[in-house]
């Protein structure tokens, strides 16, 4: 099978992927989730025409023509609104965040009238409505309040909880099942052996799995027998998404294709011209819960996570009606480069937008087993397949490393 662009890999990936059904969660709970439908006001707020701050509610006609003395009648206070109306030539003390009396329509501050317990002078004429926040101001019940497609950050929390929702909707997290591969492969937890290697791939993931607003659960590490990776693919029949890591070429220990093959799945590509990052395959295979998309990762670090944030990261973000961007910038070459072969090559380098214009510096070593050097890193040098070489200050796409 030829090798497949990454662009026509991605496009392959996301066909059919949409947001999973929805489900409520309270708003303690909704935090990072997505909005699974428009949300709706389910209240007008404010409720009431109120007072934005300390003074005197007034009819605006009995203040003009200069100084006007006027009756104070009562006091209106937040959660104690005055009970009856004004007339003619009366004025109600109130503070912030009470109701206008009926009759008031203006509020004068304390700080420019001359008050004492039964009477208040207004010394100059108000603008009518002056200092009060009508009803409505902010939404109306009915009002769509936030759109779906985007996580829930605080602000949005304050703006449903003001809104009279305690519940939420939310596109229910797609649950993204990691299996390493290798009998080479240790847990962190575990001193590696002769010929051992700890299995760093799957916790990373598991990270950028939920930043991204999933559910990750590591199903562990397979050996390289078959009867092991039927087990543990068999354990993950629940998850939305498989991922494998390793064992995805072509020699003799590379058995995980055919043990996913032989558990029903149907792999429709399993080569993208890139670098890092060649042996990557997809498929998928219907379960018990439904449709179960497989990426298959290379097992070197660097490939697995530049791998996974080009294509799993999108998919994740697609089940959960959401948009992924990603975050790409331009930048001058601080050294020049050589004639790019046939794979897209996304090399690790130092961004630096101090400078003007910015400049980007790739590092020495593109080793895709060095998770050192990643850490380095902040951007990645994206060099499309067969470009030519390219000089120092040639400007060149950059993405941006945000995992």
């Amino acid at each position: 099978m030829a090798m497949m662009p990454v662009t026509d890999a991605l496009q392959n990936i996301l066909t059919g992927a949409g947001a999973l059904q929805p489900e409520h969660v309270d708003l303690r709970h909704a935090m990072g989730r997505t909005l699974a439908a428009p949300l709706m006001a389910a209240l007008t707020s404010p409720p009431f025409d109120a007072s934005s701050m300390d003074g005197y509610a007034v009819r605006a006609a009995d203040c003009t023509g200069g100084s006007a003395r006027l009756r104070v009648i009562g006091e209106a206070a937040a959660g104690y609104p005055f009970a009856g109306s004004t007339q003619h030539g009366d004025a109600v003390r109130i503070f912030t965040g009470a109701p206008l009396p009926d009759g008031a329509d203006t509020i004068v501050i304390q700080e420019d009238v001359q008050a004492d317990v039964a009477s208040v002078v207004i010394p100059t004429a108000p603008r009518l409505g002056l200092n009060v926040r009508p009803r409505g101001q902010d939404f109306h019940e009915g009002d769509v309040v936030l759109q779906p497609g985007r996580p829930l950050v605080p602000r949005d929390i304050l703006l449903a909880a003001a809104s009279g929702h305690a519940m939420l909707a939310v596109v229910r997290r797609p649950v993204v099942a990691i299996l390493a591969t290798g009998d080479e492969l240790v847990e962190p937890s575990d001193r590696p052996g002769a010929g051992q290697i700890v299995s760093s791939n799957s916790y990373g993931l598991a990270a950028l799995v939920e930043a991204a607003g999933a559910e990750a659960k590591l199903i562990g590490i397979a050996h390289d027998d078959a009867d092991d990776l039927a087990l543990k693919i068999n354990e993950a029949r629940g998850a939305d998404i498989l991922v494998t890591i390793g064992g995805a070429s072509v020699g003799d220990h590379d058995l995980v294709r055919p043990a996913l093959e032989a558990a029903g799945a149907v792999l429709q590509f399993y080569k993208v011209a890139m670098r890092p990052g060649k042996p990557v395959f997809f498929g998928t295979r219907t379960t018990a819960r439904g449709l179960q998309r497989i990426l298959g990762l290379p097992g070197n670090p660097l490939s697995a996570m530049i791998c996974a944030r080009l294509f799993l990261v999108p998919l994740i973000a697609a089940l959960l009606g959401r948009k992924d961007n990603l975050p790409m910038a331009r930048a001058a070459l601080t050294v020049p480069l050589a004639r790019n072969g046939p794979r897209d090559h996304y090399m690790r380098a130092v961004l630096d937008r101090q400078a003007l214009p910015p400049t980007v510096t790739p590092l020495a070593s593109q080793d895709s087993s060095m998770i050192s050097a990643l850490a380095e890193a902040n951007c990645l040098i994206v060099i499309a397949a067969n470009a030519p070489e390219m000089a120092i200050g040639s400007d060149v796409n950059v993405m941006m490393l945000d995992f």
